[in-house]
């Protein structure tokens, strides 16, 4: 049978490769002790939200009764429903005021624009009054 001889390497004690190595290896016997102590505890924090949710069901069943809790169940999803269809609504309504503003500043707007430019604006709408504000524009850019 072979025998493979290892290289072994002499360090000198004082040496700042010595001392690396040494704080090294001290880090690493941190680190393991580290993850030795914190795999429990991880493991217990699991197990005492397990039993605090057990606690919590057993606390539940004790007050409304077995009989109770798929009827409690059944509303509890009604009032989710419906207080998604409420955000829903509320959100359209929302995105609704959001639009009725811009077309407000949007007419502000081109009354200012045809204001400035000379157009009767009260008899006409925005579709209108957009027609009537381009004639003139095109109507000066001839004339130059």
């Amino acid at each position: 049978m072979l025998r493979t001889r290892i290289p072994r390497i002499v360090i000198a004690k004082g040496s700042k490769l010595n001392q690396e190595l040494t704080l090294k290896s001290s880090m690493l016997s941190i680190y393991s002790y580290k993850m030795i102590f914190e795999l429990p505890t991880l493991i217990m924090a699991i197990v005492n939200s397990v039993e605090v949710i057990i606690i919590i069901l057993i606390g539940v069943i004790l007050v409304f009764g077995v009989k109770k809790i798929p009827e409690l169940a059944k509303s509890f999803g009604k009032a989710t429903t419906e207080y998604e269809k409420a955000r829903i609504e509320a959100r359209r309504e929302l995105q609704q005021i959001r639009n009725q503003d811009t077309s407000v500043v949007g007419r502000e707007k081109l009354e200012a624009i045809a204001e400035t430019l000379g157009i009767d604006y009260t008899n006409k709408n925005d579709d209108e009054l957009r027609i009537a504000i381009e004639a003139e524009i095109n109507k000066s850019k001839t004339n130059k």
